[in-house]
């Protein structure tokens, strides 16, 4: 009869931690957007090797694609404003913004491109 009592006790217990435990994870919060910026965050602690942590990055970035419906989103060819270059982007991406000023050095060898945050050395 003991015995019997402390199955069902058990059995009642494993039955209430399985219940539970969606209940667990919805409140943590595991859209996939977030499951990837934990992964990324954890191959980013500093314990792994630069391989490694390219590749505990590239496994993450799969696993939202595959969470997403298993495709990246596609990619877009776009010319910058003043055509020389080209940039491929993902479809969604914002084109950023342009404006810097350049300057060319007075023997003509180089252009000189200022941080954004200061002006154009003259």
């Amino acid at each position: 009869m003991q015995s019997t009592l402390v199955s069902l006790a058990l059995v009642t217990g494993a039955a209430v931690a399985i219940i539970a435990m969606p209940a667990a994870y919805a409140q943590q919060g595991t859209s996939p957007q977030q499951r990837y910026e934990r992964q990324v965050a954890a191959c980013n602690s500093g314990t792994l090797s630069a391989p490694e942590r390219e590749g505990c990055i590239r496994a993450a970035g799969t696993d939202l694609d595959n969470a997403r419906g298993g495709t990246p989103p596609a990619e877009v060819q776009r010319t910058t404003p003043d055509g020389r270059a080209t940039v491929v982007t993902p479809s969604d991406a914002r084109t950023p913004a342009t404006g810097a000023t350049t300057t060319t050095t007075p023997d003509g060898r180089a252009t000189v491109v200022p941080p954004s945050d200061r002006s154009a050395p003259r």
